[in-house]
């Protein structure tokens, strides 16, 4: 079971993130399936992780996988050119790699729930949203 969990959550990663194949989600989530994350809040279904995939030379690598009873937990990297608004901020053409972790409930054979957090205060500074550097301490 730890195998196959791990398998559907790769399948995301490879045909949806990296491949913008949108048309598999009917197959891999549940019509219950939520998003998690604090800096976007929660999105529900197809069309909330839909929204979450906008940059389209977005590539996503898995650094690591570790899976247990309903669970996987992904640790991973990606790197894409920041092209759109991000966070309110108007496109930079910079690339960034950012890293992350997320962890996958699954139910059925179905993705059901992701909780994920990333170095977004990193990927701001890659864009130059904020500085590279935090001033020094008094």
């Amino acid at each position: 079971m730890s195998e196959s969990n791990k398998g559907l959550v790769r399948r995301i990663c490879e045909e949806t993130i990296n491949k913008g194949n949108f048309g598999v989600l009917d197959e891999l989530l549940s019509p219950d399936y939520v998003y998690r994350e604090p800096t976007v809040g929660e999105k529900r279904g197809k069309a909330g992780l839909r929204e979450l995939v906008t940059i389209p030379d977005l590539k996503m690598n898995i650094d690591e996988q570790i899976a247990e009873g309903d669970k996987v937990f992904t640790r991973w990297t990606a790197i894409g050119t920041h092209r759109g608004e991000l966070m309110g901020r108007a496109p930079t053409g910079k690339q960034c790699r950012v890293q992350g972790m997320v962890m996958t409930r699954v139910a059925n054979g179905k993705i059901v729930e992701d909780m994920e957090i990333y170095d977004t205060l990193g990927m701001l500074r890659q864009i130059g949203a904020l500085p590279t550097t935090l001033g020094k301490a008094a």
